[in-house]
C-alpha cells in the first residue's frame, strides 16, 4: 500500500477484519478514493456550464445538479464496491468480459471523454491563472502544465499523498464557495422551488441540462474510483469486503455531498450575480469575473478565481491518473506520465490557437462527456449485478432498479438534446 507506513497499514488490515483499531478517528485512514473522484465534479467545466444555468435560468435547473449529484453517489459507490469486491477495475472487467472490437470502441470513446475532461480542467486551471496573475492564457496555460506534471511526480511516494493534496485544494474550494453564499444576494425561496421542482424551460435549457449532467456524472471518475479501491488493504473475507464497502460508501455520501453542494452553490451564485441583475447572457469564465466585481466586489471576483485555479490543478491532476488507469486497463498498457500529460493537453492549446472561445469549448467538452457517459454506466451496472463475480456483494433490488433508472435518464436527456439538434419538436418543450 503506497505512501502508509506498517503500523497504518496494520491498523488498518486489522479494521477490515473486525479487530480494534485503535482511536475513534481511525476510519479516516481509509478515506481518500472518494475525495479524490469528487474532484471530477468540481472541475472548470462544472464552472462553465453552471455559470450558463444560472445566468440563464436563474434556478430553475437546479434540480437536474440535485439529480445528477444523486446518480454520481450511486454510481461512484458501484465502481468503489467493484473494487473491493474483485481486486480489479473497470476498465480491466471490461477487458476480459467483452469481445475485443467492442473493447477497442470501449477504450476509444473513453479516451475521446478523457480528453474531453482535460480540455475543461486544463482550460480552467489556465484562465484562473492568467486572470488572477493578469497574464496571457497562453502563459497560464503553459503554467498550469507544468504545476499539474510537478504534482503528479507526487505519486512516486504512494497515494496518500496525492490524496492528501487533493484533499486540501477540495477544502479551498469548498471554503470559497462558503464566502461567495455569504456575499451574494441569494433568493433562498427560489433555490428550494428550483431544487425541488423539475421543468426545462426551452430546449436551450435541455442543453444546459445535458451539459450539467456530463459535467457531474464523470465517465473517468466512474472508471477511476474502481481502480483507487481495488487494493488499497488486503482483505481475507466476505465479512471484510462488507465492512470496507461501508466504509466506501459513506465517504461517498461525504464527498459527493461537499462536491454538489458545491456544484449548486455555483447556480447559485450566477443566478444571485447575473440573472438578478439582467446579466443573463453572461456564459464566458473571464466575464463572469469582471462582471461579478462591480456587482458584487473585488473580494467576490478574487474568491471566485482562486476557486477555478484549485479546481483546474486538482482535476487536472485526477484526470491524467484516470487517464492513465483507462489505457492500463483495457489495453495493457502504460504512457509515462509526461507523455500522458501532453498528450491531453495539446487539444487545448489547439482550441486556443485556433482563436475558438474556450467557454464555448468548456460547455460542449461536457456535452460530449453526457453522450460518452452511458457506456461505463452501463457496464458497471452489468458487473454489480452478477453474483458470481461480485458474491455477497451482488446489487440488491433496489440498488439495481435505481441503477437502472439513472442510466435511463442520461439518455432519455441525451435523445432529447439529439433531436433537438436535428430540429425535431418536441412535445411539451418550449422553443429556444
Amino acid at each position: 500500500m503506497g505512501g502508509l507506513t506498517a503500523r497504518t497499514e496494520a491498523v488498518m488490515v486489522a479494521m477490515a477484519h473486525g479487530r480494534p483499531g485503535g482511536s475513534r478517528f481511525a476510519a479516516l485512514l481509509f478515506a481518500g478514493p472518494a475525495v479524490v473522484a469528487s474532484v471530477a465534479y468540481m472541475d472548470p467545466g462544472n464552472f462553465a456550464t453552471n455559470i450558463q444555468a444560472g445566468a440563464s435560468y436563474g434556478t430553475a435547473l437546479l434540480w437536474v445538479v440535485l439529480f445528477a449529484n444523486l446518480v454520481a453517489m450511486l454510481f461512484q459507490a458501484l465502481s468503489a464496491k467493484l473494487g473491493i469486491a474483485t481486486g480489479r477495475n473497470l476498465a480491466e472487467h471490461c477487458r476480459d468480459s467483452f469481445p475485443r472490437s467492442v473493447v477497442l470502441a470501449m477504450w476509444g470513446v473513453s479516451e475521446v471523454a478523457a480528453m474531453a475532461t482535460d480540455l475543461a480542467e486544463f482550460l480552467g486551471g489556465a484562465y484562473g491563472l492568467s486572470l488572477l496573475l493578469h497574464i496571457p492564457l497562453f502563459s497560464g496555460m503553459a503554467v498550469t502544465a507544468l504545476v499539474t506534471y510537478g504534482l503528479l511526480l507526487m505519486d512516486r511516494g504512494g497515494f496518500r499523498p496525492i490524496e492528501l493534496l487533493i484533499g486540501a485544494l477540495v477544502a479551498v474550494i469548498a471554503l470559497c464557495y462558503v464566502v461567495e453564499l455569504a456575499i451574494a444576494p441569494v433568493d433562498w425561496a427560489g433555490v428550494l422551488h428550483g431544487s425541488l421542482t423539475p421543468r426545462l424551460p426551452g430546449g436551450g435549457a435541455v442543453t444546459v441540462a445535458v451539459g450539467i449532467i456530463g459535467a457531474t456524472v464523470m465517465p473517468h471518475a466512474i472508471y477511476l474510483h474502481s481502480g483507487l479501491t481495488q487494493s488499497r488493504v488486503a482483505v481475507r473475507d466476505d465479512a471484510a469486503r462488507a465492512r470496507l464497502v461501508r466504509w466506501s460508501n459513506r465517504e461517498v455520501v461525504v464527498a459527493l455531498a461537499v462536491a454538489g453542494a458545491v456544484n449548486m452553490a455555483m447556480v447559485i451564485l450566477a443566478a444571485a450575480a447575473f440573472n438578478r441583475s439582467g446579466h443573463t447572457d453572461v456564459v464566458a469564465i473571464d466575464t463572469a469575473y469582471r462582471v461579478l466585481t462591480p456587482l458584487l466586489g473585488a473580494a467576490a471576483a478574487g474568491v471566485f478565481l482562486v476557486s477555478l485555479l484549485a479546481s483546474g490543478v486538482s482535476s487536472s491532476v485526477v484526470g491524467t491518473m484516470a487517464g492513465q488507469m483507462i489505457m492500463q486497463g483495457f489495453l495493457h498498457r502504460r504512457l509515462p506520465v509526461w507523455l500522458r500529460r501532453l498528450v491531453t493537453v495539446i487539444p487545448a492549446f489547439v482550441v486556443v490557437g485556433l482563436g475558438v472561445d474556450a467557454t464555448r469549448a468548456l460547455i460542449l467538452s461536457q456535452v460530449v462527456l453526457s453522450f460518452a457517459l452511458p457506456i461505463p454506466m452501463v457496464a458497471l451496472v452489468i458487473f454489480t449485478r452478477r453474483r458470481a463475480l461480485m458474491g455477497p456483494l451482488v446489487n440488491g433490488p433496489l440498488t439495481q432498479a435505481a441503477a437502472l433508472l439513472g442510466t435511463a435518464m442520461v439518455l432519455v436527456l441525451n435523445a432529447l438534446l439529439l433531436l433537438i439538434t436535428l430540429g425535431v419538436p418536441v412535445p411539451g418543450l418550449p422553443a429556444g
